[in-house]
């Protein structure tokens, strides 16, 4: 069974939003060792609409490096309650009950899922115990606000599976659905 991967970077202060903004200064040869390594252990990406919409836009503008072709070429699935289509950027809407289609997606043999972004799909995906993993990469610093990491979920228990610590300062907490 395949296992579905979340990986968020989150400031001290708990901020989520525009990562590219405060994340940067931080994105060195540790960062890209840990990306490349949960993403060439993919082999598919799950994204809600708002990541989505962002990537597809930002993404196939870019090539010639082995992370950016393999995020390229994997197929996408989008959960959207207001896309008509994903079809972009190798994307494949979610059509019906979003927990039905990840828990099929799941049983389908593979590599991993990997999930970027956090939001309102995060509810669906936490009620159903479908996230395996949570790759919380908490950076050393203070955003000041923005939108909040797992923001409005009910109280939910995790179990810490590891950590990893890079010399930058950033801390990635590995946890699992109790």
């Amino acid at each position: 069974m395949r296992k579905l991967i979340e990986s968020t970077f989150v400031t001290l202060d708990g901020v989520i939003s525009d990562p590219h903004v405060w994340g940067r200064p931080y994105w060195d040869e540790e960062h890209s060792a840990y990306a490349n390594k949960l993403m060439f252990a993919a082999d598919a990406l799950l994204l809600g609409r708002a990541t989505y919409e962002a990537f597809a836009e930002a993404w196939p503008a870019r090539s010639g490096d082995p992370y950016t072709d393999q995020i390229n070429s994997m197929p996408k699935y989008v959960a959207s309650t207001t896309l008509k289509e994903a079809s972009a950027w190798n994307g494949t809407l979610i059509e019906g009950d979003v927990a039905t289609a990840v828990a099929e997606l799941k049983r389908q043999p593979g590599e991993n899922i990997l999930k970027f972004g956090t939001g309102r799909l995060d509810r669906t995906l936490i009620d159903n115990k479908l996230v395996d993993e949570f790759h919380f990469w908490v950076f050393p610093t203070i955003a000041g606000g923005g939108e909040r990491l797992l923001d409005g979920l009910d109280l939910t228990h995790l179990n810490l599976l590891g950590t990893t610590r890079f010399t930058s300062g950033i801390v990635v907490h590995t946890y699992g659905l109790k």
